[in-house]
């Protein structure tokens, strides 16, 4: 199956996206919706065996994805793709006519989300595929989204980057600070979280958090969050 970098070829399409909370999905969410998609639904899968690079309070994302108004599905998952084929199977089983899936990936799992598409006879999406990673950042920035760091590597990057935000001066400290990591974390050397931007109809504010450090990463245990009116 070729994948859809960037598309215009049937308006409305009804699609879903997969979604971690992180730049990148959103980022590819708004371009699809940008490009004529019709964005129906956002699917969070969580991995029970392990927290992983990528966790975050579950109430704070749950926040995240209700303030996007998009329909919103979370489920637990022992197999990523078994369960990702099941909810779009179960979709459309009940009407939804969900034709493809939106993928936030740059360089890697592309044989992953082709063969999950594929199985399903639905279009792979992926917007920001093999961009470059600094423009990347540069037009979240541009487009109105806050991200903030939500866990590092450690022992490649310190505590003392949770929290930051993403903005054009992010990736020049970044590059200051080791000029081999990756603007977008593409190795996994951060993770990010989004608070506001085009697609958020109510943006979502910290109020409270503490650093943790767990199996390799530091995060940002957030405990107090808001929910504020734009």
């Amino acid at each position: 199956m070729n994948p859809i970098i960037t598309s215009k070829h049937k308006p409305k399409t009804k699609v879903v996206v997969s979604w971690t909370g992180g730049k990148d999905g959103c980022l590819s969410c708004y371009q699809a919706m940008s490009d004529g998609f019709n964005v129906t639904h956002l699917l969070n899968f969580r991995d029970t065996k392990k927290r992983g690079s990528h966790s975050i309070n579950p109430k704070l994302l749950l926040a995240q994805m209700q303030a996007t108004g998009i329909q919103s599905i979370r489920t637990d998952f022992v197999s990523y793709e078994q369960e990702f084929k099941k909810v779009v199977q179960e979709l459309n089983k009940n009407n939804a006519a969900i034709e493809g899936a939106v993928f936030g990936h740059i360089r890697t799992h592309e044989s992953l989300v082709d063969r999950i598409c594929n199985d399903l006879g639905i279009k792979l999406i992926i917007p920001l595929w093999e961009y470059d990673s600094k423009q990347i950042v540069s037009d979240l920035v541009d487009a109105g989204f806050k991200a903030i760091i939500v866990s590092v590597k450690a022992g490649l990057l310190g505590k003392e980057w949770l929290g930051r935000t993403i903005d054009h001066k992010f990736v020049k400290d970044l590059h200051r600070y080791n000029k081999e990591i990756d603007s977008c974390g593409e190795d996994g050397e951060f993770h990010t979280f989004v608070i506001d931007g085009p697609i958020f109809k109510h943006r979502l504010k910290i109020v409270d958090s503490v650093n943790i450090l767990e199996e390799g990463y530091w995060f940002l245990d957030v405990s107090e969050f808001e929910v504020e009116e734009k």
